[in-house]
């Protein structure tokens, strides 16, 4: 186990003697190597401490000025070296390599310049827990480069608390087959901790890529045009072997889906599924509640809008929907065209905070009368709040308790009648840590300022997946508009749709000329919107 040191200095944390050790070393030993900086030398393992050990990796192979990344020639300097650790002579490497593996958390050896039986140990440790075989020497030697870069990221190959097993066995089959089998060129080692995040998607896309046929040195994880046609191809027919393991992993890890009830109930996809070629009740039973819950047609099949929706959180962007949402005016002229295109609801902004000699101001406040103007077209609308969201020092309790106040005192110049749904948005890719710090006080003070006036209307979210989740969960939203079309963001990547879910904002286009429009897919017996106004007395 790892020793908790106590030193004169004050820790903040549990601390590692032999990371200290570790730390003092390499800054002590390349404080000079052009480009190389420093890192804490506390006992705590985190990124400045493995990018330290990266640049002092490039050092010892010949590499300058060091960088903090581990990118390709740092990885083929490490190729064309060819040596494992237990045959490395330069013992600067061995330290790093020692260095490294006390990062990781594994116990090698105390006297970090030599390579020990525990390093060895911890070293084809690592290996299994990669889902790599650590048996044949030529098969070490190729995945070594892989290693070494895995070995000096915070990347997690060990189960961690909060990790699933059955999606750790996922990325391990990944690990194995796609790097070490097949060796993707592009993909490198996905961690293997149970934790279904960014990486593990791109690498789960990467070998769809391949088993539905894209050349190896074109595949790059992206949902592109090659994908999709793949998808809609080879992907969607009789699916066998690995394609369909990678079908059944992808329902795993967007489970649960919800079963329609009130309260909803929660359908869990079952780890038995994912190894079997055979069609199951429950598999089918799973893949139909979570096209319904998503509102994509319930087929019960493996087509190309069920990959879509659950590879990205976009989805099928060419599927119709009956929302939209916009920062243009509705115009009588414009509520017909949304009605013509099939549209029944749009968003619209309740205020801007900008003036208008502002070069980023966008005219995109709900107008006098416009809200008459919308129902007129036979439209609904549904009203959004968004003063600059796009940073985290948007976000305090403060400023959302001044903004719901703002919000109700223009919902009701607007005679938006109560209970009402104003959605207040988060317009960028907050991390748990921002959630925490700044999104989840920004809404209790949204939620008290209702509160305190009568809570005449309710208080929903825009955002990612995860924000609208935790937000709804952990403060009380109660509907969600979900940022589908941001498939990128990290709170879109191995989050399902939010239990509560109203709309899912699936692509931005120009509906006209000059006019954008989002598009959303509005669900059924979710948020009915706005229908009728509050009679002028």
């Amino acid at each position: 186990m790892p020793e908790t040191i106590g030193l004169g200095a004050p820790w903040t944390s549990l601390a590692d003697s032999h990371v200290l050790v570790a730390q003092q070393w390499v800054n002590a030993t390349y404080h000079g190597v052009p480009g190389y900086l420093s890192c804490p030398e506390d006992g705590l393992t985190g990124w400045p401490t493995v990018l330290s050990l990266t640049q002092a990796l490039q050092y010892e192979h010949g590499i300058s000025p060091t960088v903090q990344n581990f990118g390709p020639g740092t990885f083929n300097a490490v190729q064309t070296r060819n040596r494992l650790p237990a045959e490395e002579t330069n013992t600067n490497l061995v330290r790093i390599y020692n260095a490294a593996l006390w990062c990781k958390g594994y116990w090698t050896s105390t006297d970090q310049g030599v390579w020990t039986g525990d390093s060895e140990a911890s070293f084809s440790q690592l290996y299994a827990d990669a889902g790599l075989s650590y048996a044949g020497l030529s098969a070490r030697r190729a995945m070594w480069p892989h290693i070494a870069r895995a070995m000096l990221r915070m990347d997690q190959f060990r189960l961690v608390p909060q990790g699933d097993g059955v999606v750790r066995g996922i990325q391990q089959q990944l690990n194995s087959r796609y790097v070490a089998g097949v060796g993707i060129p592009a993909m490198s080692l996905v961690p293997c901790d149970g934790i279904y995040a960014r990486d593990v998607q791109q690498g789960l896309m990467m070998a769809i890529q391949y088993e539905v046929g894209i050349p190896l040195g074109s595949i790059n994880g992206n949902f592109g045009p090659g994908t999709q046609a793949g998808l809609r191809g080879v992907g969607s027919g009789q699916l066998t072997g690995d394609l369909r393991h990678l079908f059944r992993s992808a329902c795993y890890v967007n489970s649960p889906t919800m079963l329609p009830g009130d309260p909803q109930v929660p359908l869990a996809y079952r780890p038995q599924d994912i190894d079997t070629d055979v069609e199951t009740a429950t598999h089918l039973a799973w893949l139909r509640a979570f096209q319904r819950f998503a509102q994509i047609p319930e087929t019960g099949t493996n087509d190309y809008t069920t990959w879509a929706q659950l590879l990205v959180s976009s989805g099928d962007t060419s599927r119709p929907a009956t929302g939209c949402d916009c920062v243009a005016e509705i115009t009588p002229t414009r509520g017909a065209q949304l009605v013509a295109a099939g549209y029944r609801i749009v968003g619209r902004y309740l205020d801007e905070h900008l003036p208008p000699s502002d070069p980023y101001f966008l005219d995109k406040a709900l107008k006098p009368g416009e809200p008459q103007t919308i129902l007129d077209a036979g439209l609904r609308f549904f009203p959004i709040f968004q003063y600059n969201g796009t940073q985290l020092f948007n976000f305090t309790y403060a400023k959302g308790y001044d903004q719901g106040l703002i919000a109700h005192q223009k919902a009701d110049e607007h005679r938006i009648p109560t209970g009402t749904c104003i959605y207040f948005a988060v317009d960028f890719d907050a991390l748990d840590v921002d959630i925490d710090a700044g999104v989840k006080p920004y809404f209790q003070g949204v939620r008290d300022a209702l509160t305190e006036l009568g809570d005449r209307y309710l208080f929903g979210v825009y955002g990612s997946r995860n924000v609208c989740t935790r937000v709804s969960r952990e403060v009380g939203a109660r509907w969600s508009l979900v940022s589908g079309m941001s498939w990128g963001y990290s709170g879109n990547l191995g989050f399902p749709l939010p239990e509560n879910w109203s709309f899912n904002q699936i692509r931005e286009y120009e509906f006209a000329p000059g006019w954008g429009l989002d598009h959303d897919v509005w669900r059924d017996g979710a948020d009915p919107g706005v229908s009728a106004l509050v009679p002028v007395q």
